[in-house]
């Protein structure tokens, strides 16, 4: 008896292959969604800790002034400390050669035994500096690629005011730097900045830091109370000028990579049950009209003997195999996006090794999780199936009983043609079959919603950032503090027509036991280039008395707008001060705090400075500058704002192209399964209808309109509620990857909602469309004979 009902299961499966097809491909799209973002978290976090473990990735890091190496014994003393290891490290201007603008290199002194040391730079090719040669250096790959700088080749540098000529000896990679960035700048830029491996002893001349460090990182023992031992290395360096010590989820690389981590995980976890739910949807509406086709078989198979038992193992096997075969094709095409995805990774984030999780899990999950979508998707129309007496089930079901009630005469009211009030009238009587297609379809818009409002909120950071928030040309990063005087001397420079100064500070915000460890960017006054910019507000105007926090600063200190916070200031004076937060700002990217120049200085009690340089320029005069930059002795950090949105356009240009592909193809493929296969169920369940509306003289394209009709009445009833669905989705992500780094803006267009709504509509007809064609070669008289 087995065998006879798997032959049947195979003749079912053959007579709907194409609603199984279209249901296994949502399914599997939730499945490839799950598979490959797991898998792509799982492999980088992987190849993270391999990384960090072999090259003794720090737990800490604290910058300072000068620090004698004599006071690193009493840092590795104190309880928990298990490493202690000091360098020198400083920036430098770079004059490269073909390379008409500066580039800035961060300098890290190299010492002799620095492989028993923290974060150990892996040698890629060439030889490490000769500790007995001051002008050879190491520097990091890409820096070095992107320059052709292979070993033998030299370049120049002012280090500390002084040009020297360097030669580099090889190319090296670090875990402190997976993700680099300039100081000033928003992205990675493998032209314009490198990493400078130097001998300690030439970094220590060139600095006049003999015998001292300035840059200190720390190992703990597993278990240690990181906030504990923060305090005691702070106590210890503070008369020295230490900035603040910090854990890994302040230090740059880290905190990128890791954000992109969460982001993955919130994709994993948000969109794929989305596309289970609406698999199951589907499995109901597929086998229960098949179970209602085959109700005088099911009747038959109870009166030969075959238990309830078997019967309903029958179609949950039926339901199986169409999750299995989503399951297959969600495993498969999981595994090509993550190497997809590797590869886009692997050009932002600085690996020595990938390793590639084999997403065993992730494969399980998503496949335990589709079967019981599947399952639960088919357990009613089964659970009706197996309750019938066989006698009942053999007779024929009782016709449905309509009665002419106010809908009825309101459709006549309105004096439709006959075809229209059909498609009414079925969408009215059949409300729960149309409120799942209703859903189905409803879902598509939304995912498309929530997945083009990417978009959205990029263009907004992209207008905010590089339009409204910056509107300097250049920015220079000043190597020490300067009197806001030196903003005159600016002036001075080749083509420049504006200026205006900046200040960042770096500071512990504190609220009782909770802190955070950020900066404070101080704005002056009458400022025109470099602004404060909310995602929601657009410019902001300073108060003259207190902060204003980013939103995601603010919960995490548990601060609203009007409350009062301490700064606990970590470079001279050091002070401690307590001011108002006059308000919360949603800031795209970075988690600094802003206050207004002379509030700030007030508060402190100094002069006012600068450390930065906002510079507008005549476009013609930009070579003359970029000359004068190479020979400033003051000037650290160049950032060219216009070079850096070419930047940000470029490496979005790809990836988002990619995505926008993704989620199109994942929206249509919900839209055509859904509206595919309650087409099909209608055509088999009003075929009787559409035949004898032939017969009484309609034409083939006033039958097919009762059918393409009342589909994409669905559908554009669906639409207005997958935007508000689209809408809650896309609230839901900016909450599930916003992180310390990046806060998505909110912000949704007409455009997007639009054109989900056209994919969606398209997608639709096209499916309906194809139900259409069978619908000219149904047998008239066989159809005619189907009631009888």
């Amino acid at each position: 008896m087995v065998r006879v009902l798997d032959r049947k299961l195979l003749r079912d499966l053959r007579q709907i292959w194409a609603q199984t097809l279209a249901i296994a491909l949502v399914l599997g799209c939730g499945i490839m969604v799950m598979v490959a973002a797991y898998g792509t978290q799982r492999s980088l976090v992987e190849t993270q800790a391999a990384y960090y473990d072999r090259h003794r990735f720090a737990d800490l890091f604290v910058a300072a002034t000068r620090v004698p190496v004599t006071r690193l014994a009493e840092l590795a003393d104190i309880d928990h400390v298990a490493q202690v290891d000091g360098r020198i490290s400083f920036h430098a201007v770079l004059d490269i050669d073909g390379m008409q603008a500066p580039a800035v290199g961060q300098v890290l002194s190299l010492a002799a035994d620095a492989g028993q040391g923290l974060n150990v730079p892996l040698l890629r090719h060439g030889r490490l500096p000769d500790p007995d040669r001051l002008d050879e250096v190491a520097l990091n790959e890409s820096f070095a690629q992107a320059h052709d700088l292979v070993p033998g080749s030299r370049f120049r540098a002012v280090l500390n005011g002084q040009l020297r000529e360097l030669q580099v000896t090889g190319w090296l990679l670090s875990p402190e730097f997976i993700y680099t960035m300039a100081p000033g700048t928003i992205m990675p830029d493998d032209r314009r900045f490198g990493l400078i491996w130097m001998n300690e002893a030439a970094a220590a001349a060139a600095m006049d830091m003999q015998g001292a460090v300035n840059d200190i990182a720390l190992r703990l023992m597993r278990g240690a109370d990181a906030r504990a031992v923060i305090a005691q290395v702070d106590s210890v360096l503070d008369p020295f000028g230490g900035t603040g010590a910090h854990g890994r989820d302040r230090q740059t690389s880290h905190a990128f990579l890791d954000s992109e981590l969460t982001q993955l995980d919130a994709l994993a976890r948000f969109l794929p049950p989305v596309f289970l739910v609406v698999a199951a949807f589907l499995v109901n509406m597929v086998l229960g009209r098949l179970i209602a086709m085959e109700r005088a078989q099911i009747g038959l198979m109870r009166a030969l003997g075959y238990r309830r038992a078997e019967i309903g193992l029958h179609y949950l096997k039926l339901a199986g195999m169409i999750g299995l075969l989503g399951v297959g094709l969600g495993w498969g095409g999981g595994l090509l996006l993550r190497e997809g995805m590797l590869l886009l990774y692997v050009e932002f984030f600085r690996f020595p090794f990938l390793i590639r999780d084999p997403a065993l899990g992730a494969m399980g999950l998503s496949g335990a999780l589709a079967l019981a979508a599947v399952l639960a998707g088919a357990a009613r129309a089964v659970a009706a199936a197996i309750r019938l007496p066989p006698a009942e089930a053999m007779s024929p079901p009782a016709p449905p009983s309509f009665g002419r009630g106010r809908i009825d005469r309101a459709i006549a009211a309105l004096r439709l043609r006959q075809t229209s009030m059909m498609i009414l009238r079925s969408v009215l009587r059949w409300p729960g079959r149309a409120a799942i297609t209703l859903l189905g379809v409803s879902t598509s818009v939304g995912v498309l919603v929530a997945s083009y409002f990417l978009f959205d909120a990029i263009d907004v950071v992209r207008d905010r950032v590089f339009q409204q928030g910056n509107r300097q040309h250049v920015t220079l990063t000043l190597a020490r503090d300067a009197p806001d005087s030196v903003l005159l001397d600016a002036l001075t420079l080749p083509g420049v027509t504006s200026v205006q100064g900046g200040y960042a500070l770096p500071v512990r915000l504190v609220n009782g036991h909770r802190s955070r460890q950020t900066a404070v960017i101080a704005q002056f006054e009458g400022a025109e280039l470099a602004q404060v910019m909310d995602d929601e507000q657009g410019v902001i105007t300073l108060s003259d008395r207190g902060l204003v926090l980013p939103e995601l600063v603010a919960r995490h200190l548990r601060i609203s707008a009007g409350d009062s916070v301490q700064l606990d200031l970590l470079v001279p004076p050091r002070d401690t001060l307590t001011l108002p937060v006059t308000a919360i700002i949603r800031q795209g990217m970075g988690s600094e705090a802003h206050i207004a120049a002379p509030a700030l200085f007030a508060a402190m009690r100094v002069a006012p400075r600068v450390n930065q340089i906002h510079l507008r320029i005549d476009p013609q005069q930009m070579p003359a500058l970029q000359a004068r930059i190479k020979s400033l002795p003051t000037v650290a950090g160049f950032a060219d704002w216009e070079e850096l949105r070419a930047q940000f356009d470029a490496s979005l240009q790809e990836g988002m192209l990619t995505m926008v592909m993704i989620y199109t193809l994942i929206g249509v493929l919900i839209a055509i399964g859904v509206v595919y296969n309650a087409a099909r169920i209608q055509l088999s369940e009003r075929s009787h209808e559409l035949a004898s509306l032939r017969v009484l003289g309609f034409t083939r394209a006033e039958v097919g309109f009762v059918l393409i009709g009342e589909m994409m009445l669905l559908t554009l009833l669906a639409v207005p509620l997958g935007w508000v669905m689209g809408y809650a989705f896309a609230q839901g992500m900016v909450d599930a990857i916003s992180t310390d780094v990046v806060q998505l803006p909110f912000v949704i267009s007409r455009r997007t909602y639009a054109l989900a709504a056209l994919v969606v509509v398209g997608a639709s007809l096209a499916a309906v469309l194809l139900v259409r064609r069978r619908l000219d070669r149904v047998d008239l008289v066989s159809a005619l004979k189907a009631r009888d």
